[in-house]
């Protein structure tokens, strides 16, 4: 992934990096335990100096998002990566691994560390049992200043869990896990390391979803011409800011950019007037086209509406099933 800064913009350099690599980490473009680009080949690519970038790759590995290992670069940290769920015994004639000799390794390990045979036992049903429990429910949380966000991933996941999925901000978990210490906390890459905290505190699992790479609307945009006014519209003012950083990035002054909650009506209307394009979520979608018809009149010439599909990446969901003990389709 090439990483693109506006050297003459208003946004530092740094933050215009520190955006992008976020999201390409967020997006999946760098899984965990992903090797990040040098300090030397990133100040190649980007014209940056090596010292900016390693100041920002400080402030990622302060964040929780990266690691630095000593003498081998930075990583991608591997915050509660999902672990390969094995097929059942069931389903040996696919080419699976041989799933007696896994078991068999993992028990051989426990015994070489020192455990007796049925403290093994013991491990393995207690892990086992604590997975079922965090699977009772899934709690989705982000600041409350970004609460959309987690209204977004809420509303992708409920119809795929059999499970209740609650939204609830990062500011109240600790009450909420205090009332109720099971479940599993959902939360997307930017906001894993404090909820990781919390919920080792309670002894529930944080796991990390990861987001659409965006790929359409962003190749959409690369192609939009010069001086062309470009909407963004959605109910995460995170999504605006990190998306207007991004954008800039790619495209400088080219585009003029506006960007709105669906909420804010005098806002938005101001937004399609003056937009030839607009991106927005799904759930602002109904708003977008309800201030269309409504303002038809007072509108110049209707901008071409483009609505992002999925927030969350393909596979996530089924990753996600998967960690917590649900059956797989």
């Amino acid at each position: 992934m090439r990483f693109h800064i506006q050297q003459e913009s208003d946004i530092p350099a740094s933050t215009q990096l520190y955006n992008q690599i976020c999201f390409a980490i967020a997006a999946r473009h760098y899984p965990p335990g992903h090797r990040l680009p040098s300090t030397r080949q990133l100040a190649m690519q980007t014209g940056l100096h090596r010292n900016t970038i390693s100041k920002v790759y400080r402030q990622l590995e302060t964040d929780g998002v990266v690691e630095a290992m000593a003498g081998s670069g930075i990583y991608v940290r591997d915050q509660q990566k999902p672990r390969e769920v094995r097929t059942p015994v069931h389903i040996r004639n696919r080419g699976v691994t041989d799933l007696d000799r896994e078991v068999r390794k993992c028990v051989d390990g426990l015994l070489n560390a020192g455990c007796t045979l049925q403290q093994t036992r013991e491990l393995l049903t207690r892990e086992i049992d604590w997975r079922l429990r965090c699977g009772a429910r899934v709690l989705v949380s982000t600041p409350r200043e970004d609460i959309g966000a987690s209204m977004l991933i809420a509303e992708e996941l409920e119809p795929s869990l059999d499970v209740p999925v609650e939204v609830v901000p990062m500011e109240e978990l600790e009450s909420v896990l205090e009332s109720a210490s099971n479940g599993t906390v959902v939360t997307s890459r930017y906001f894993l390391q404090p909820i990781e905290e919390l919920a080792k505190r309670h002894g529930v699992r944080a796991v990390a979803v990861d987001l659409n790479d965006f790929r359409e609307e962003l190749n959409l945009l690369k192609e939009l011409r010069a001086g062309s006014c470009v909407g963004l519209v959605s109910i995460s003012p995170g999504i605006l800011r990190a998306a207007e950083v991004i954008l800039h990035s790619m495209r400088g002054n080219e585009l003029l950019l506006m960007t709105a909650t669906p909420d804010v009506g005098s806002r938005l209307l101001a937004l399609l007037r003056a937009s030839s394009h607009v991106l927005c979520d799904r759930p602002s979608l109904p708003l977008v086209e309800q201030s269309l018809r409504q303002n038809r009149s007072q509108l110049m010439r209707m901008p071409q509406v483009h609505c992002a599909e999925s927030y969350l990446s393909s596979d996530t969901i089924e990753l996600l099933r998967k960690e917590i003990g649900l059956q797989t389709n």
